[in-house]
Parts: structure tokens; sequence; C-alpha cells
């Protein structure tokens, strides 16, 4: 039986890790071992990176409806009233009250006003 060779098998897996670490810099992007490791790399980095923006985006979330309570000035703070937001059973996320208070100040207000008084 005659020895198989794996030319075509071997080349194209290179050309697909060649082809996914273009922009890469220096050696990264020629190599095939290095770009292998970076690609490696570039993955974990990625899945780290798509927990990290969850992490981030809520933070914001909850700045933005922080600044927005101190703008009204009525002494209540975040904990506060996300926990009259819980006991009067209104239903906002995080993420809704944050645009709201940093796009729609107005309807904002209502929401604080609804939860004070």
């Amino acid at each position: 039986m005659s020895r198989t060779k794996t030319g075509v098998v071997r080349s194209k897996k290179h050309k697909k890790v060649l082809k996914l670490t273009k922009g890469f810099r220096g050696a990264n992007t020629r190599l095939f071992k290095r770009a292998h490791e970076a690609l490696l790399h570039a993955g974990q980095y990625a899945y780290i990176g798509r927990k990290l923006r969850k992490r981030d985006f809520r933070r914001l979330w909850i700045a933005r409806i922080t600044g927005g309570l101190k703008e009204i000035g009525n002494g209540l703070n975040y904990s506060r009233f996300i926990s009259k937001l819980k006991q009067n059973k209104i239903a906002l996320n995080r993420k809704t009250l944050s645009q709201l208070a940093f796009k729609d100040f107005s309807t904002f207000k209502l929401v604080v006003k609804k939860v004070t008084g």
C-alpha cells in the first residue's frame, strides 16, 4: 500500500488559520505555529470579553440611573429606588430605566414619582 501524505489537508488547515489571523501583528499572521497560538489566545479573549461586556453594561446602566436620581434630587438613592420598584411591582429592568433616565427624563421622573408618592 502506498504512503499517503497530508499535503492538501494540511495546506487547507493552514490556509484557514492564516486567513482567520489576517490583521494580527508580526509573525502572528505569517507563520502557522505562531498564528495558531495567536488564534487560540484570541478565542479565549473573545470568550472572556463576552462575559465582561454584560458586567460593563450593567455598571453603565446603574450609573445612569443613579445620575438621574441625583438630578431629580429627592434624596432617593439607587438601592432604595430599586427596592421601591419591587415593592410597587413595577417590572422595569435596569436597561430600560437607564434609557429613560438618559433619553426621556420626563418619563423617568414620572416613574420615580409613582414609586415615591
